[in-house]
Formats: structure tokens, sequence, C-alpha cells
């Protein structure tokens, strides 16, 4: 009969774990939190340098001095209590030495993820009734620890939806007439435009503010006030969302529309566009930008910046000045101020002169870190490629007066230890659902061109 096991588990946690999100250990509750130490020693050779990576291998090496403090070495090994914001105690942490047991050896030591696993063999022999997982954001690092007997699972506390089809689209759609739906409206108008009271029971129970409810009769509403009683939608005529012009640019349908009226709200301080790859998102934004920066003057500049892996990597061997290093990881805006301007007579110097002409700055993710921007237009592109703990980075340097425009494709990660669910776009579409100042769009389509559409749906 198989030994019973305790309540409390062992949770051994990667390198990729502690980088994605540096405070980690303190979200497993009462269990015992276990770090080998070969991740200490990765988390050591990361830590230095100026990359986004190496920040967050420097705070997960500060949260584990704050928790071991002075304990001795039998302490840490047996387990040191976690110290939680409240003052009182939850749960356990731990440093494992490299196995036991040079017999428990089971897999080739030539890479830092065997020994870990090792280790966790060797300590699951020698505490059989303790059940013990290892965290990990690799996937094939858990397929070697389950062949392996150890149980192994991704890093979840972050992630708030089980399936990305679930994520938040900016509207509701209704087949046929909404009003069908409706028993009661108080509808009002003033020097704003005209607005509808309903009540509440007879709206979809996932309503925010800023949230469009659309139907296939032409009606648009977008909800502007709401509680557990009442929702105020105003009407939004499509012909005036469709009749929006931002540096030149219309929308194409009627999502790129929903979008532009949130990139042109003064009163909105943050927007995330999501959609496939030709949806729009970038030359929504970019136009959207330059219109509230040079034609209406809301903002005093442009911070361009997007998430890329080789922009960590490979900023600082480039020649030349930040703007310089920039300019090729930036080309999807160079790209869209070009179709901005190709019916221009001499598009290559319209593009030229709105470069000298407006404030737009090309900035690293790297130096972002610990800046204020007061009075800017921040635009962020391929955000589906950020953690969560990264995007959190990122939003909190917007200063007093600035919008954060966030523009991504979950269907594009390129970060090995990302999915479209633990992306830190769609943890900032779910957290901020609720926030009155933001809003977000799921663009359709893609009018790029009829090539770009069917490669996106059939490759």
């Amino acid at each position: 009969m198989a030994a019973r096991k305790t309540a409390t588990k062992l949770y051994v946690l990667d390198t990729n774990v502690l980088i994605h999100d540096p405070s980690a250990i303190h979200q497993f509750e009462e269990h015992q939190v276990v770090i080998p130490m070969t991740v200490l020693e990765e988390l050591d050779k990361l830590k230095m340098g100026k990359a986004s990576i190496a920040t967050d291998c420097r705070e997960a090496i500060r949260q584990i001095d704050r928790i071991i403090g002075d304990a001795t070495p039998t302490e840490i090994a047996k387990g040191v209590p976690i110290e939680r914001a409240d003052g009182n105690p939850l749960g356990f942490f731990s440093i494992l030495l490299d196995g036991f047991d040079s017999r428990n050896r089971t897999l080739p030591l030539d890479l830092n993820d065997n020994k870990i696993i090792n280790s966790l063999v060797a300590l699951q022999e020698k505490f059989p009734r303790r059940e013990i997982i290892l965290i990990t954001k690799d996937i094939n690092m858990r397929l070697k620890a389950r062949g392996c007997g150890i149980g192994a699972q991704d890093y979840q506390n972050d992630q708030l939806l089980s399936d990305v089809s679930l994520l938040e689209t900016g509207f509701n759609t209704y087949a046929g007439s909404f009003w069908e739906s409706q028993s009661q409206v108080d509808t009002f108008h003033d020097a704003i435009g005209t607005f509808h009271r309903l009540p509440r029971a007879n709206l979809p129970d996932e309503l925010y503010i800023n949230r469009f409810i659309v139907d296939e009769s032409g009606f648009v509403g977008k909800v502007i006030e709401l509680n557990d009683e009442v929702a105020v939608l105003q009407d939004l005529p499509v012909e005036q969302l469709m009749s929006q012009v931002a540096w030149g640019l219309s929308p194409r349908d009627l999502p790129q529309a929903m979008a532009l009226h949130l990139l042109l709200d003064p009163t909105i301080s943050l927007v995330t566009l999501s959609g496939q790859a030709g949806s729009g998102k970038t030359i929504l934004a970019l136009a959207a930008a330059i219109e509230m920066t040079v034609a209406t003057q809301q903002f005093r500049r442009i911070i361009a910046t997007r998430s890329t892996r080789g922009l960590d990597e490979d900023i600082g061997y480039l020649p030349g000045t930040e703007a310089e290093k920039m300019e090729p990881w930036l080309g999807a805006i160079t790209d869209n101020l070009e179709a901005l301007h190709n019916e221009d007579e001499h598009s290559t110097s319209s593009v030229d002169y709105i470069l000298k002409k407006v404030p737009l700055q090309f900035k690293s993710l790297n130096y972002i870190r610990g800046r204020s921007f007061q009075h800017s237009l921040i635009l962020i592109d391929e955000c589906q490629n950020l953690t969560p703990h990264q995007m959190k980075t990122i939003i909190t340097r917007a200063g007093s007066g600035s919008k954060v425009v966030c523009l991504g494709n979950l269907s594009q990660i390129d970060t090995p230890y990302l999915t479209p669910v633990s992306s830190g776009l769609t943890y900032l579409i779910e957290r901020f659902k609720e926030f009155n100042q933001g809003g977000t769009i799921h663009l359709e389509g893609s009018p790029r061109s009829p090539l770009a559409e069917y490669a996106e749906n059939h490759l």
C-alpha cells in the first residue's frame, strides 16, 4: 500500500518562473517553496546587464534574500517561514542542493534542467510522503520531469483565463435588433448627443464602462455609466463612427471605427487593440497619435516602443544613438507612416517631413524602466511578447496627462515561455476590464490585403 501524501506540497520553481514573476515565491500559500541551487546559479549568471531579464533576475534574488534574512544553513534546508504583507508567516521557503546521492542520478548532467530534475528525483525518494511538483514554463522540462516520475505544472498565478477565446473583445454583438431585447428605455439628449438609460437586468452580465453594444440592424452604443440598477449607453450612429478621420485615415469597418473612437477620446487613458496581422492596429494607433499630437496638441510627444527578444539582447551592439538603434526594430511604425502618405505626390518627402515635425521618439524597453513620461502618448507594439510583470513595469511609466496604447497579436508570440493565455497582453486586457478610463477592441479581418487575410486563416 502506497504511503499517504501529506497535505502540504513541495513546489520547486524553475528559473523561467522567477524571471516571469519575481514575486512567485509568495504565491503558493501554506505550501513549501523550494529553489534548487542550480536555479540560483542561473539567476546569478543572468543578473548582470540592463536587459529586462537581468532586472527581473535581480528582483527575484532580492525577494529570496528578504525571506532568508539571518537564517542558518540548517534552517534554510529545512524551510524558512515566508513572511506575508500582513506580518503573519504562511508557508516555508528552502534551497535545495543538487542531488543527495549520485546513485539517484537519472539524466545526463550536461544540462542544468537535468540537474534540477535529478535533485527532485532524489528529494522524492528522501521524502516519499511529500508531493513534489516542479513549476516551470518550459514545456519540454515538464515532459522530462513527468518521465522521471515528478509532477510538473506551468506557473498559472497570473493566468486569468482558461482559454484565450474567452478574452474580452470590447463589444457585444446582438443578432437582429438590440431593442427587441429591451422592454424599458429612457432616452434623453444633451449638447453631446443622444443617450439611453436601460435597466441593468436586461443587459449582458459581462458589461463594463467603454464597452460597445452593436446589433445587425445598425445600432451602436457605448456604455458610459454602469451600476447594479441601470446602464447608460451613448448612441453612436454608424455613419458618425465611419466618418471619423485621423491624419487622413478613415476606418474600413465597424471594429476599426470603434477602435478609432477610443483612441481619439481624451477621457480614455489606456487603449488596447488586439487582432490578427493586417487588421489595422498599428496604422490606426499611429494616425490617431499624430492627430492628437500635431493637430489637436493633446500630447507633447509620441513615444514608440515594442517588445522583441532580439532588442533586449542586441541593442547595445548596434552602432548609433538609441533612436538609430531602435529604427530597425520599429520598421512597422515607419511602414505605416509611408502608408498614411502613399497618395502624396512625394510620399518619401512627406514621411521625412512628418518625422521631423512630429515629436516621435523611439525608445528601448530597457530604458523605459524608472522613467516617467508626462503629457505623452506611449505606443507599445508587439505586447503579446511581454510578461505580465513587464507589462506592469511599462504601464506604470505613464505620468500626468499621458495615454498608453498597447497593440498585439496573440497568434504571433515569439518568446519561448509565453502562451496566449499567459501573455502580458491577455493579462492587461482582463485586469483593466473594469478600469473606467480604459477600453479595448479586438479587430477582425485583415484589411492589409486578401493575401494576408487568407494566409492568416489558412497557414
